[in-house]
């Protein structure tokens, strides 16, 4: 399964209040898990969890049964979105038809009856910077804001936090960054404003093909009605043809194209919001350096206009705003070599995205945990990109796809790739750590990786 569970799981409406005394399993006890589990003990549930990698430090009230246990026994399940539906756990559940949900979905019951618009970002990148910029013009315009995901607290943490300190009453808005995986098991999530930032290839080893990948993405939008909208990168035709599948209103971004919504008029950005193109500030004064965050701040521009931001609290934001760490960060500079840290691009199409938004050669540090990604994308980039280190376990299926045309370096360690790195760069160059693979073969998670990166990069400066 994957995508169509929104379809197989939809049965009865769920109520939050009325899981009082219901057993509820959750399956995978990582970070959105144990928020998952949080929201249940909230509601007076009995909960359980299981999770395949036995982790420590699990909450008392939380009994942890073995991977195999009995799921006949439950009422519901709640799924984590690291968890594949092929999972025995999983599986088992729907063999026996039961509910099952994710905790972006519990989260939105909980909070349902207080009828807050949701804003909800979904990408194969920039995901994070776009949300951030959203919660952040969103806040300078006056507004209040509650944001999860990827930023800080998982989204059911944020709300449950709001929710037991009285502070819903107060929200205009709730901002969330949602992955595919999350959108796999939604039923009845409906952002009043939802965004798709682009598609590329990622998650293959999780997904059977594209088109899995893409129908996961399209969920965002599955609930919405003519009373919301969907802001749609009209330059990037797979999230152009969302529109026709929507019921929502789409308000596009472009870099390219006059459309309605955000784009490049010349040398500024402007917005339609349906009587003509307005100015917010010209492009060259966005904080944010490269195209992809030149998209990002279209994006933002296309939600926070709709949202009812000032124009002028979108331009503060995007004038003041220099970008995330992990996220093309400069680290340092010396003996002529930048070095930048884009631990985040966690796939390639981000790695690629990277190259195109840095001038001069790169001396490119690659590799981690495969995620079924096509290497080959770089050969376009042979001219650009003057040496390889490979690092992780997809060091040799790099070396497979571009050993013929790249200069290939391997390395047993982030400080032993830093050092090769930084020998192969000569002045004007710029070492760039875009793994384009996920970072859990040899780190915590890629802000770990992205870490050590850094503490290595300083050490090659004593």
């Amino acid at each position: 399964m994957l995508t169509g569970m929104v379809e197989d799981t939809k049965k009865k409406t769920l109520n939050f209040r009325r899981l009082k005394g219901l057993k509820v399993l959750v399956v995978g006890l990582g970070r959105s898990g144990l928020s998952a589990a949080r929201m249940l003990q909230y509601a007076d549930a009995r909960v359980f969890g299981v999770d395949r990698a036995n982790p420590q430090n699990i909450p008392e009230w939380i009994e942890v049964l073995p991977y195999d246990c009995d799921i006949k026994q439950f009422d519901l399940v709640v799924i984590s979105p690291g968890v594949p539906w092929t999972e025995a756990p999983v599986v088992k559940a729907l063999k026996q038809n039961l509910e099952i949900i994710g905790e972006l979905e519990l989260a939105y019951l909980m909070v349902k009856e207080y009828q807050i618009p949701w804003i909800a970002i979904t990408g194969t990148n920039g995901k994070t910077t776009t949300t951030t910029l959203v919660d952040l013009v969103l806040k300078t315009a006056g507004y209040n804001v509650l944001t999860g995901g990827n930023i800080g607290k998982a989204v059911g943490d944020v709300l449950l936090d709001a929710l037991t300190n009285n502070h819903l009453n107060e929200t205009d808005y709730i901002v969330v960054e949602v992955s595919s995986f999350q959108l796999e098991s939604i039923r009845e999530f409906a952002p009043h404003i939802g965004a798709v930032l682009n598609i590329t290839e990622d998650h293959m080893d999780r997904y059977r093909g594209m088109k899995e990948y893409i129908d996961a993405k399209r969920n965002i939008s599955i609930n919405q009605t003519e009373e919301d909208y969907m802001v749609l990168n009209f330059d990037d035709p797979i999230t152009r043809a969302f529109a026709e599948d929507s019921r929502a209103r789409a308000i596009f971004f472009s870099t390219k194209h006059e459309i309605q919504g955000a784009y490049l008029l010349k040398e500024d950005i402007v917005v339609d919001r349906g009587a003509g193109p307005e100015r917010v500030l010209k492009a060259k004064e966005v904080a944010l350096r490269g195209l992809h965050n030149l998209e990002n701040a279209l994006a933002a521009t296309a939600i926070c206009s709709l949202a009812g931001c000032d124009l002028s609290a979108i331009a503060t934001v995007l004038k003041d705003f220099r970008g995330l760490e992990h996220r093309m960060e400069m680290v340092a500079e010396f003996g002529g070599v930048t070095y930048i840290n884009d631990s985040k691009g966690t796939n390639l199409a981000a790695t690629v995205k990277s190259i195109e938004g840095i001038a001069g050669s790169v001396v490119l540090i690659l590799g981690g945990r495969d995620k079924g990604g096509d290497f080959s994308v770089l050969r376009n980039f042979r001219h650009r990109i003057k040496a390889l280190v490979s690092l992780g376990e997809a060091r040799e299926k790099i070396k497979k796809e571009l050993s013929d045309l790249f200069q290939i370096e391997e390395a047993v360690d982030m400080e032993q790739a830093v050092k090769k790195a930084a020998s192969l760069a000569s002045p004007g160059d710029t070492v760039l750590l875009s793994p384009g693979c996920a970072s859990f073969d040899m780190f915590k998670n890629y802000e770990h990786r992205g870490e050590v990166f850094k503490t290595a990069v300083r050490r090659l400066m004593r």
